[in-house]
């Protein structure tokens, strides 16, 4: 029965002439959007609150606050996706450097992981070793 509706729901998708609905769930699906780094955020900023503030510029897909997992407290930074790369560069060129919820923010596009790894020169482990004395 599930699967039933399941393909009347995709035939009906795919047969609406609705050009605006159709992107916006492909894109979603299929994983294309565009996410904002917010840096400098309050820490009584809400995941709310920071969509509200980014919702002018386009459709805001997800907000995430990043939290400490100890004390549930933030740790003053976030994310917020787009659904398409021109409302996403609107908003960082508009809010970054802007007050919200009395500290300034620091917008940038968001960096995959594979990026903010490279070229990074690993921590050292354990005591310093002595040179020259053998």
């Amino acid at each position: 029965m599930a699967m039933a509706a399941l393909r009347e729901a995709s035939r009906r998708l795919a047969s609406s002439r609705n050009a605006a609905t159709r992107p916006l769930l492909l894109t979603y699906s299929r994983g294309i959007t565009h996410k904002l780094f917010i840096g400098g955020l309050s820490q009584f900023a809400t995941e709310d609150s920071l969509a509200e503030a980014f919702a002018r510029y386009g459709q805001v897909l997800e907000a995430t606050i990043v939290t400490d997992k100890m004390t549930s407290r933030s740790k003053g930074f976030g994310f917020v996706k787009f659904a398409s790369e021109e409302e996403a560069n609107k908003a960082r060129e508009d809010m970054n450097g802007k007050v919200l919820n009395g500290r300034v923010i620091y917008v940038d596009i968001a960096k995959t992981r594979q990026d903010r790894a490279t070229g990074v020169v690993p921590i050292a482990r354990g005591p310093p070793k002595l040179v020259g004395d053998d």
